[in-house]
């Protein structure tokens, strides 16, 4: 473990000038149910990501049920959690997946994050800091609902990535999430995707209804980035435990997600909070 993290560290930290260094950004991946496949869409969008030559970590953020890990077939030694009660650096705790897609495990303890004392909580943000400037995106794979956590996490990121599927309870819960955190801050930059469609037509008719419903309870536009078909080979790569991305690299779905991320990576970029804006308004909610 000390190994590996003394090369990690080292291969992440080599000398840039200092305007080659990364702009990091932030992106919270949430939903409104379990059972739409969130942490699943999180997982293969990061490794999209990778595929377009920018640098990711994961973060799984999910408290009580993370299970990146899980869909990654990996068995973390250390977390957030123990990076804190071993006082460990966040080197020593991130895990380098494939493609150098890189992930942090929350961890079973990571739950009481929230309730450290102030030498913890310091030395949580202290190390979170570090990660700055080193990669592009870091994706963080929230709980479903409308947990006090979930909520710090999704009103704390530069983007929030809302994923629902067709199904009405799961239409419903999407609308709560997008009305609670309306309510909380309406300049939240919010996008809507459609997963385990079963058409790209019923998927965009999903997508359109849910905009209407927002836009006249709420007066507030929700974009879509786009559609996620049901696909037999997404089952069948999470019992490989391989991200379908990689395990069927031409089946619908990961056709689906290339195309997500080119319309992410076209989006506008207003501004960037970074990781340190990010634990900023982590520690002010």
């Amino acid at each position: 473990m000390i190994d590996q993290a003394k090369q990690l560290r080292e291969k992440m930290m080599q000398k840039k000038p200092k305007k080659e260094r990364r702009q990091t950004r932030t992106i919270a991946v949430t939903s409104g149910k379990g059972g739409v496949g969130k942490s699943n869409f999180a997982l293969n969008f990061a490794l999209s990501l990778v595929e377009q030559n920018r640098k990711v970590l994961i973060f799984d953020v999910d408290l009580g049920f993370a299970n990146v890990d899980v869909l990654l077939g990996r068995s973390p030694e250390e977390s957030i959690a123990t990076m804190v009660e071993k006082d460990l650096s966040i080197w020593d705790i991130i895990e380098e997946g494939p493609n150098g897609l890189l992930f942090i495990s929350g961890g079973t303890g990571f739950n009481e994050m929230f309730k450290l004392d102030e030498a913890k909580m310091k030395k949580f943000f202290d190390e979170l800091s570090e990660i700055q400037g080193h990669v592009d995106y870091v994706i963080l794979d929230t709980g479903a609902g409308l947990s006090d956590e979930n909520l710090r996490f999704i009103l704390a990121a530069d983007d929030v990535i809302l994923v629902t599927t067709p199904e009405p309870t799961s239409i419903t819960d999407a609308y709560s999430i997008v009305k609670m955190v309306h309510v909380k801050d309406p300049n939240v930059h919010m996008k809507l995707i459609i997963n385990q469609c079963t058409t790209e037509k019923e998927g965009r008719q999903t997508a359109d209804n849910f905009r209407q419903v927002t836009q006249q309870f709420l007066g507030k536009e929700i974009g879509t980035l786009g559609y996620i078909p049901s696909d037999s080979n997404i089952p069948a790569a999470v019992k490989k435990q391989v991200p379908f991305l990689l395990a069927f690299p031409n089946t619908y779905a990961s056709q689906a997600m290339r195309k997500v991320t080119g319309e992410f990576l076209d989006l506008p970029v207003p501004y960037k909070l970074g990781i340190k804006g990010f634990l900023l308004k982590m520690l002010f909610k």
